[in-house]
């Protein structure tokens, strides 16, 4: 186990992606998908309490960089996280971030982690938990529509959470697809590899589409979605990037996280700006509903935001006195007097010279 100072204010547990790998081990990846479905279920209830805002993004021809904050007046917290789909060709993963939690009282970080593994986590973990609102009761087979890094964890977080376990892949590499195939092999899934999309949307009752291009695009065609599905879209996460044609958002009904973000963002950036959706929040709450018949579609329509993470972040730190998995940074100055900053610094210079 590590130093583990947790309340001592001058240092800043970190959570190294070590670190990160062996929490999530110790507690087992379905546990962690479970715990942080559970806490994002909680603070969506309480979504009116948030400080909300779209993130604030700096785009490139590259890709893109972005902030995540929000706060619930009594934490604060924040997510870095870029987005760079030709990192795959040098060997970098296309998504990485970093966050922090921080006291509204004091301003003092309370918690420093990656966030490159947590937020696949609370992406699946996201996505699972929608669809207990949104999905077809019952509902038993998923096509999943890309099979990169978020796959595998939106495969068992939908296990966990509603039961899935038919599984139909289609992606454009089939490499992905076999890698997928591996590193499912014995986690009780049923699973066929699809040679296109039409294939593998056929007979599901869920689909997912986790594509990375950053570009207008045709995932799913209007003819390939029948009644009754719950579309877990998620794809579709930044201006000029969608995965689906805007026949099916007009036959669908649309759930999105924030309206704003998502209007910029999401799959409904291909809509006027006042076509109907509905906030999930208000879904959990009891003010809007959500399925209302077996034939009609649903559309989770995500993008990721702010409170999520900071879901995700709630859950992390909780676990850290339980599992010792992190280290202090020391981050925070504290000189004897907290207006004399410099002579801290002048008393380290005459301490090295002794």
């Amino acid at each position: 186990m590590k130093n583990n100072t947790l309340h001592n204010l001058n240092l800043v547990p970190f959570v190294s992606v070590d670190d990160m790998m062996k929490i999530v081990l110790e507690i087992g990846v379905e546990n962690v998908l479970t715990g942080i479905a559970e806490y994002l279920d909680a603070d969506f209830r309480r979504w009116e309490s948030f400080d909300k805002t779209p993130r604030v993004a700096s785009h490139s021809e590259a890709g893109v960089i972005e902030l995540m904050p929000t706060s619930d007046g009594d934490v604060y917290g924040f997510k870095y996280v870029n987005g760079h789909p030709d990192n795959m060709k040098t060997g970098r993963q296309t998504v990485t971030a970093f966050g922090v939690l921080s006291e509204v009282e004091t301003g003092y970080p309370v918690l420093l982690t990656e966030m490159t593994i947590l937020t696949a986590l609370r992406t699946a973990a996201t996505s699972a938990m929608v669809a207990k609102y949104l999905a077809p009761k019952g509902a038993r087979s998923m096509a999943l529509i890309g099979n990169g890094a978020q796959s595998e964890f939106q495969a068992l977080a939908f296990k966990s959470i509603l039961g899935i376990t038919d599984l139909r892949l289609y992606d454009i590499d089939p490499a992905s697809t076999k890698k997928f195939m591996h590193n499912m092999a014995d986690q009780g899934f049923a699973i066929t590899a699809c040679t296109t999309e039409q294939q593998a949307v056929e007979g599901a009752d869920i689909i997912t589409t986790a594509t990375a291009d950053k570009q207008y695009a045709t995932i799913l065609t209007d003819n390939m979605i029948g009644a009754g599905v719950h579309i877990n879209a998620i794809g579709g996460d930044c201006p000029g990037k969608t995965e689906l044609h805007r026949d099916i958002l007009l036959r669908s009904d649309i759930f999105v996280e924030y309206t704003p973000q998502t209007r910029i963002e999401g799959e409904i950036q291909q809509m006027d700006a006042d076509h109907p959706v509905t906030e999930l929040w208000q879904v959990m709450t009891g003010q809007a509903p959500g399925r209302t018949d077996d034939r009609q579609i649903t559309l989770f329509d995500g993008v990721g935001f702010a409170i999520e993470d900071f879901s995700a972040l709630r859950y992390l730190r909780d676990q850290l006195e339980r599992t010792g998995h992190f280290e202090d940074l020391d981050m925070i100055a504290d000189p004897d007097d907290p207006r004399d900053l410099y002579g801290m610094v002048m008393r380290a210079k005459a301490n090295q010279q002794e």
